[in-house]
This record gives structure tokens, C-alpha cells and sequence, in this order.
């Protein structure tokens, strides 16, 4: 058993260094990977971490919240002022985080008791105060013009990948590892079957707001990051349509996948670029690509199950591709047998 969890530990290492070190040095000397591809990239990253945050609270504790745009402003704003106060960059994206997931425990005590559609409208209500308020203190947030804050994420391509990549890295490993604990177990229990829960002496609020929480702080973190990319902010951040897109992320990917979810934000924000000679047109790929996901696989492309590496390393090294070609040459023969 320590063995295959070492052996599972190191091919997951392997990934992970692959997916940092690689584009980041192809970046470096400009190698396939030009500044425009690597910005793409990590705006990508970015909404892969919202993505999380979503996932967390309607994936994984089976919470409707239409209002994680919101959050992701909180944590945006927060970091500027802070640094804009004297305070380091790298504290201030932690106090940011940590402030936002504040906002989350205040809002989540009145919020956590509604359940369906009462929740949803709620949290959508709560992003759109966050949008009004951004607005009218003019002297903080800039008002709708926002404010501008210029950091060497905004400058250097190679570093912004690099930082990005790795916080999206250790924040999947985090919460895959937090819904294997103990809580995480018990979020579970609650996403499943509150009443069954209950009788099993699970507290159902307390678990509930523990993924909210969760779920703020995660959305701090990604607003942090995103003013830090592209070195703005707008109080449009925290709109309905933002939480919407976010919340499209975790659909498609399948609600309660992490991998899932961080799939379907790059393929998706990959896609918007790629269709951009579409002009506004461009805007209807994700309803339409939603309403084809809903009417074929409901469940999302992979549902509530998760990616695994271990076992695609396991089905190549046993000889998976070398099979699946030889049947698909068998096929072959056989159709052009039947043809004959």
C-alpha cells in the first residue's frame, strides 16, 4: 500500500512538473508558445480556479450560487487597496483571499438556510449588490472606470504562467485531498442526502458553511490572480453574467469533477479566442454548446467522476494504444471483408 502511494505520488509529480516547467520554458525563448499563447494560457488558469470555487459549493456541497463573480471582485479590490496601502504583494493576495472568505462566512449564515431556487436567487442578489457598492465608492474602487494596478504578472508572460499554473496546481491538490478527509466525506453525505445526513449525526449547516468558505477563499485567490494578469479591474467583475460563465465551466466539465471543471475552463475560454473572428456571434458558443451538453450528457463530460493519471499511465504501460489500434485494424479488415 506505501509503495503504490508513492508510486502514484511520484507519476502525479511527474504531471504536475510537466504541466508547469514545459510551456514555462517554451514561453522563456519563445518556442511555439508566443506571449499572446501564453496570456490565453493563463487567463485560462484563472478561470480554472473560479471553476474550482463554483465546484466546490454546487459540485461538491450542492449549493446553487450565482454570485461567485462577486467574490472574485472582493478578493480583486481587496488586493489592490492592500498593496496600494504599503502592504507586500504576495501578503496582500493572502489577506485578500482570507478577507473575501470573511465575506463568505457573514453572507453564508443567512444565505445557507434557503435551499434551490431560494438560494440561487439570493447569491444572485448578493451579486449584484457587490456590483452596485464597487460602483458608487468612487473614491476606493475608481467606480466604473475601475483602477488600474500594474504588476510583473502584467509585464512578464513567462512569470504569469509560471505563478498562475502552480497556485491552479496546489489549489487541485488541496481540494482533492480536502473531499478525501474526513469533512470533505461529510460535504459529500450533505450534497447527497441532507435528511440521511442528519440522522447520521452529520451537522448539516456547519458542513454546508465550511464549503462556502471554502469556496470564497478560492474565488479571493482568483481575483487576486486575475487583477495581477491583466493589471485592471472593474466593478462589471462582479456581474450576473460573469458567475455565469463560471458556472457554465462546472456544467459542462460535470458538476462535482475538480478535473472536470479545470477541463472545461480552458477548453472553453481556448475556444472563445479561437471563434473570435465570429465577432459577437462568438457569444452564442456557450449557450449553444450548454443546451448540446444538457440534451446528450446531462452529467457533464465526466460527471462526478475524475481524470486519472495513475490509470492512463497504468492502460499505456500495459500496452493500451498498441490494442486499440490492432482493433482498430481488425475493424477495418472486417468492414472491407464485408465490403468485398
Amino acid at each position: 500500500m506505501k509503495n503504490k502511494f508513492i508510486r502514484n505520488t511520484i507519476i502525479l509529480s511527474c504531471v504536475a512538473a510537466f504541466c508547469l516547467f514545459v510551456p514555462t520554458i517554451l514561453i522563456k525563448f519563445d518556442i511555439i508558445l508566443d506571449a499572446y499563447i501564453a496570456q490565453l494560457l493563463t487567463l485560462s488558469g484563472v478561470n480554472a480556479i473560479m471553476a474550482l470555487s463554483v465546484n466546490m459549493i454546487c459540485g461538491i456541497t450542492g449549493q446553487l450560487s450565482l454570485g461567485q463573480a462577486g467574490f472574485m471582485a472582493i478578493g480583486a479590490y481587496a488586493t489592490v487597496l492592500l498593496t496600494e496601502a504599503g502592504c507586500p504583494l504576495f501578503i496582500s493576495v493572502i489577506i485578500a483571499a482570507i478577507i473575501t472568505a470573511f465575506f463568505g462566512f457573514l453572507i453564508g449564515f443567512p444565505v445557507l438556510k434557503l435551499e434551490g431556487d431560494y438560494l440561487a436567487i439570493v447569491t444572485l442578489a448578493f451579486g449584484e449588490i457587490i456590483f452596485k457598492v464597487l460602483v458608487n465608492l468612487k473614491s476606493l474602487t475608481g467606480g466604473p472606470n475601475g483602477k488600474q494596478f500594474v504588476t510583473m504578472l502584467c509585464l512578464d508572460p513567462t512569470l504569469a504562467y509560471f505563478v498562475i499554473t502552480a497556485v491552479l496546481i496546489v489549489l487541485v491538490v488541496l481540494v482533492q485531498n480536502f473531499i478525501r478527509s474526513t469533512y470533505g466525506r461529510s460535504i459529500l453525505a450533505v450534497r447527497e442526502d441532507e435528511i440521511a445526513a442528519n440522522s447520521s449525526g452529520i451537522p448539516i449547516f456547519k458542513y454546508k458553511m465550511i464549503g462556502f468558505v471554502i469556496a470564497s477563499f478560492i474565488a479571493g485567490i482568483g481575483g487576486a490572480l486575475y487583477v495581477m494578469l491583466i493589471g485592471f479591474v472593474k466593478p462589471d467583475q462582479a456581474s450576473f453574467t460573469k458567475s455565469i460563465d463560471y458556472l457554465i465551466y462546472v456544467v459542462l466539465g460535470g458538476m462535482g469533477s475538480t478535473t472536470g471543471a479545470v477541463l472545461a475552463a480552458f477548453v472553453l475560454t481556448i475556444l472563445q479566442e479561437v471563434l473570435r473572428f465570429l465577432k459577437d456571434f462568438r457569444l452564442l458558443v456557450y449557450p449553444v454548446i450548454l443546451v448540446i451538453v444538457m440534451l446528450f450528457r446531462p452529467q457533464g463530460l465526466l460527471g462526478t467522476k475524475e481524470a486519472s493519471f495513475v490509470k492512463t499511465f497504468d492502460w499505456l504501460k500495459a500496452g493500451g494504444l498498441k490494442t486499440l489500434f490492432s482493433k482498430k485494424s481488425k475493424q477495418t479488415e472486417s468492414s472491407e471483408k464485408e465490403a468485398e
